[in-house]
């Protein structure tokens, strides 16, 4: 037994997405075992990324060690070398025979001072390189696990929906998206949300609602099959943005902030599958609502203004 399951998508980590495309009895045990297969490699991959950050985690902790153990021993090798400057110094007022030679110890005294104090800026450079670099190994640790997190908890509130095939939670690019199929949603041609679409999208508010720290992009997608051209729509690009909207004015409606939202039409010019034949073009045409990066989460931009200029 076989049933199509529909694209629906967003955005958290790659090795939980199977879990939600595999529904049992939806597949065939071909299709079954083969997404298991692939999930056991989502699994390793990201168990091998988690230990890979680990590790670089580690070594930066030895190099602070190995950093902050070289800043002593030059500190008090400068601390001994500044006392017995000071000592020589001393000897000499009282000393006037031994002027010349003095003069030549207090120089090489001196020049050693100079190095390891030159030595003692570098370490203490390279120690917050160090501390920074470690600092932000754990932030980026930190966010994936909250990233993940989200992920799950997405999955467990709507899952009812997933095994009845009116949704899918799924990693696309890197993001976590929701994957609605249009016909869920709207009937051919058309932009007003259909009574079970305004039942699916208002659980799907409801969850969305308590997701916190987040916006969201409702991308709207066709096939490419020319539209009838009307006086409303001359493309599929118009008809995929005015269903998009819909959907944000109908989750606004529905409790989520407009703040968080934003809408887009992607046409026939994002697929997922190939437009060969009805099945592929029924994958093609879609509502995706996307859970955009936490700016928290991405690299910093300062500084780039300055070089700009």
């Amino acid at each position: 037994m076989r049933l199509c399951p529909y694209p629906f998508r967003i955005t958290i980590y790659p090795w939980l997405v199977l879990m939600l495309s595999i529904a049992p009895g939806c597949v065939t045990s071909g299709t079954y075992n083969a997404k298991v297969a692939e999930l056991d490699k989502l699994r390793a991959d990201s168990a091998a990324e988690r230990a890979r950050l680990q590790s670089q985690l580690k070594e930066a902790q030895d190099k602070v060690a190995e950093l902050e153990r070289r800043l002593a021993d030059t500190e008090a090798a400068l601390q001994k070398l500044t006392e017995e400057r000071n000592g020589l110094a001393k000897s000499l007022d009282d000393s006037t025979a031994l002027v010349g030679q003095l003069k030549q110890r207090l120089e090489k005294l001196g020049q050693n001072v100079e190095k390891l104090t030159a030595e003692r800026g570098q370490l203490a450079s390279g120690l917050e390189e160090a501390k920074a670099r470690l600092e932000e190994l754990r932030r980026q640790k930190a966010a994936a696990e909250a990233r993940a997190a989200t992920f799950r908890k997405l999955v467990s509130q709507l899952r009812s929906m997933i095994d009845a095939g009116q949704l899918k939670v799924v990693i696309r690019e890197g993001r976590m998206l929701i994957a609605l199929p249009d016909d869920v949603l709207f009937d051919s041609g058309k932009t007003e949300i259909k009574p079970a679409g305004q039942v699916a999208l208002g659980k799907i508010a409801q969850v969305l609602a308590t997701v916190p720290d987040r916006r969201f992009l409702v991308a709207g997608h066709t096939d490419n099959v020319p539209i009838r051209r009307s006086s409303r729509f001359e493309s599929n690009w118009e008809l995929s943005a005015a269903r998009a909207i819909e959907v944000v004015k109908f989750l606004i409606a529905n409790g989520m902030r407009p703040q968080v939202l934003a809408a887009a039409g992607y046409g026939e010019f994002d697929p997922i599958a190939k437009n060969d034949t009805p099945e592929q073009r029924a994958l093609n045409r879609r509502i995706e609502i996307i859970l955009q990066p936490n700016l928290a989460d991405l690299p910093s931009l300062e500084g780039l203004e300055q070089e700009a200029k």
